[in-house]
């Protein structure tokens, strides 16, 4: 636990020795053309001291949010500088959107831009210089390199230590493990350590966030893969799982981490004082959350971010491994991220085009069997859909036969199902003929398979309905929840229009007079 304050308070001390670098470096450009404009500094710098100082707060803001103090996680002066020139594009654009909305153009615009871009060129020279000269880069000899070249070593399945073999894989059981502490803490290498053995050479420890890097490994080669580097980084987050699938085997093991979005806003409004901290997080959350899931603005937002840094949601991210071929073992947090190990059970599903928007389709079960696509606004977060059994498995059903504490519903959700408003876009499907107006409710093959057989028999007979019976008798389990649609399906089979007829009112009064709700 030391050690991971320890490499977390190193990263805070980092990022905050670049931000105070930053303000020196726009300070100085600010006072440099304040020098040279034409005008005495006694009458520039105190007129331009309250636009300045919110002028800074901004070019700060913009900074985070676009990750240019994140420095440390540049591998080269490419990846440093590319951030600096996109945030300082964009704060040229903000300021100018800003002098212009408030009408105000008395202010020097040799001032301001000079600024900007005075300010830009030091901070690209400084990152180049900083790769070229500063950092240091080693550069291991034709020995040390031959002795870096992984070893493997044949291990029984039953541990014997007097083995000359198993000497030599106890010795790399611990290099690994000091690797691991070094870059993410002790309580993270036993988090791994539980779940697969760091120094046995068929399971492999890496800390990337290119899918390329797990393209070129050899097939059939790992048992287990475990990442160092949190998923939020990763520009395609599901080829990377998809390419982790392909080179395990069945039941093989991959472990990583990621900063949800939960955790996200406590550590923004921790790390930063009150009032800063809310504003902060304003912004992160439209920018990092919105922009990527307006079509619009995705491009943008890859663009400015490089795909770094993104807003996941806890469910977003189990859901992305369960459709990309593995099961969830076990989450836990550590240090302000979600660690997750999951296990390989089949191939992914290769979802060539998730849904992201506030109205999507859902696959379920028609008339004679049928896969039709139930339109609804959204409620859940994106690939929720994947993870109904290991929720179902997790919390098990409430007393209305719903899932129990289901994390998967997004913040707005809640209120669009309180309301019923998530059900309306289900009257296209009425007009294009997959549902009628009243009738059982559509379902996944997930919940379809724990209905009897004897109502899954009278189900695929008609048509799912918009309203169903659950309005009119209002049960409180998954027993009674079939009782109420057996006698509906009864009822409707003898007399169909006056069964629907009655069934329709009754609902209708218990929705808007005894606020019947199916939450």
């Amino acid at each position: 636990m030391k050690d991971d304050k320890q490499h977390k308070n190193k990263r805070i001390r980092g990022k905050f020795t670049f931000i105070l670098l930053d303000i020196c470096i726009v300070s100085c450009s600010f006072l440099f053309f304040a020098w040279v404009k034409p005008a005495t500094k006694s009458i520039v710098i105190p007129a331009y001291t309250l636009p300045f100082l919110y002028f800074l707060g901004i070019w700060i803001l913009v900074s985070i949010l676009i990750s240019k103090f994140d420095i440390h996680k540049a591998k080269n002066s490419k990846e440093a500088i590319i951030p600096v020139v996109i945030a300082n594009l964009t704060i040229f654009f903000v300021v100018i959107t800003l002098i212009y909305l408030v009408g105000n153009i008395s202010y020097s615009r040799i001032i301001v831009f000079g600024t900007i871009f005075l300010s830009g060129f030091i901070e690209i020279f400084l990152a180049y210089f900083y790769f070229s000269y500063l950092k240091p880069v080693f550069v291991p000899d034709a020995e040390e390199v031959q002795a870096r070249k992984p070893k493997f070593y044949p291990v029984d399945k039953t541990f014997k230590a007097e083995k000359k073999e198993d000497i030599k894989f106890v010795e790399n059981r611990e290099q690994v493990k000091e690797i691991i502490i070094n870059e993410s803490g002790k309580s993270i290498c036993d988090f791994i350590s539980r779940y697969i053995d760091v120094g046995n050479p068929k399971n492999l420890l890496v800390s990337t966030t290119t899918q390329f890097n797990i393209d070129k490994l050899p097939s059939e080669t790992y048992n287990s893969i475990a990442n160092l580097h949190r998923i939020n980084d990763f520009r395609r987050i599901n080829k990377f799982f998809e390419s982790v699938n392909s080179k395990l085997p069945l039941g093989g093991i991959y472990i990583d981490n990621a900063e949800t979005f939960g955790l996200r806003k406590k550590r923004i409004l921790q790390q930063y004082p009150p009032i800063i901290n809310r504003i902060y997080y304003m912004f992160d959350f439209i920018f990092m959350r919105g922009f990527p899931k307006i079509p619009i603005l995705k491009n943008f937002y890859f663009y400015a971010t490089l795909g770094r840094n993104r807003v996941l949601s806890r469910a977003e991210t189990l859901g992305r491994l369960y459709s990309c071929g593995f099961e969830v073992l076990e989450e836990k947090y550590i240090e302000g991220d979600l660690y997750f190990t999951a296990r390989k059970i089949k191939e992914p599903y290769y979802d060539e085009a998730p849904s992201y928007g506030p109205l999507f389709k859902m696959n379920r079960i028609g008339k004679g069997g049928k896969t039709i696509g139930v339109y609804k606004f959204r409620t859940m977060h994106p690939f929720a859909e994947y993870l109904q059994d290991y929720v179902v498995a997790k919390y098990g059903l409430s007393e209305e036969g719903k899932i129990a504490n289901d994390f998967r519903l997004n913040f707005w959700g809640k209120f669009l199902r309180k309301y019923w408003l998530d059900e309306f876009p289900q009257l296209i499907n009425v007009v294009k003929g997959d549902m009628k107006l009243v009738g059982v409710r559509p379902l996944s093959r997930n919940f379809f398979n724990l209905y009897s057989d004897e109502l899954k028999e009278k189900r695929l007979k008609y048509k799912p309905g918009l309203v169903p019976p659950f309005y009119v008798d209002l049960p409180k389990s998954l027993d009674e929840i079939m009782e109420s649609e057996l006698n509906y399906l009864n009822l409707f089979e003898k007399n169909p229009f006056k069964t629907d007829f009655l069934y329709f009112h009754k609902a209708f009064f218990n929705i808007v007079f005894r606020r019947a709700r199916s939450t």
